[in-house]
């Protein structure tokens, strides 16, 4: 297990150094929004510091989060080439931080003089795109048990660091939380946890942070195939 992966290998180097370059620094505070779904689409966020929940409002008015994101994650990517765009999901600034602010029509000219660089945006876009399909059909076939499975396992890839009992996932989640991520009600999600812990799965440390003790259990319920960690992770 790769304890807090450094999730900037996903873009190339030349790639980063582009945003750095054409990016304007901008402070972000918990609780305020960088964009709501249905907003006018002129910007992409480039996350310096603090984290950021990706959410989409289904059609029960119900909230399904898609991805937390933190440093070096890129937001409001799916913009890019698109004629009056407007932003799909809506992203809440979970903890205080900094973001570059890249301009969608600054970008797409360099792309656009620039295929090297245009190659490794693609080869990125598309490894992104995958995640995403990834998780949708975790939803999707494996019912809301194994969408909690999924999602154990991605927030153990994303931010599991080692534990003398397992694997710590190292940030605050309530229950509410993950059945946000399961498209689930919050009582869903209880039983379910407390299904887990009386199997000895999980387990919560002093802190409140879920401890996973037997993720093999969750990989082998859902049918993990034996997918890198970047390919299957929760940003």
């Amino acid at each position: 297990m790769q304890a807090n992966m450094n999730r900037s290998g996903f873009i190339s180097q030349e790639l980063f150094q582009l945003l750095e370059e054409i990016g304007t620094i901008k402070k972000i505070e918990k609780n305020t929004y960088l964009f709501q779904e249905g907003m006018e689409a002129n910007e992409l966020y480039l996350i310096k510091s603090g984290m950021v929940h990706l959410h989409h409002l289904t059609m029960e008015g119900r909230e399904l989060t898609l991805r937390i994101c933190k440093q070096h994650d890129l937001i409001g990517e799916l913009i890019l080439f698109a004629e009056h765009a407007k932003y799909i999901l809506s992203a809440k600034v979970i903890a205080d931080g900094e973001v570059l602010m890249i301009q969608k029509d600054q970008l797409e000219r360099r792309l656009s003089s620039d295929g090297k660089l245009t190659f490794e945006f693609m080869k990125w876009y598309s490894d992104h795109v995958r995640n995403i399909q990834s998780k949708q059909k975790d939803l999707l076939l494996n019912g809301r048990k194994g969408a909690l499975y999924s999602t154990l396992i991605r927030l153990a890839n994303s931010y599991g660091v080692e534990h003398r009992d397992g694997i710590l996932i190292d940030m605050l989640l309530t229950n509410q939380n993950l059945a946000d991520f399961c498209a689930c009600t919050r009582e869903s999600m209880n039983r379910m946890l407390i299904e887990l812990r009386k199997q000895g799965i999980l387990s919560y440390n002093h802190s409140g942070k879920i401890v996973i003790h037997d993720i093999d259990f969750l990989r082998q319920r859902n049918g993990c195939d034996s997918c890198p960690i970047e390919k299957c992770s929760i940003n």
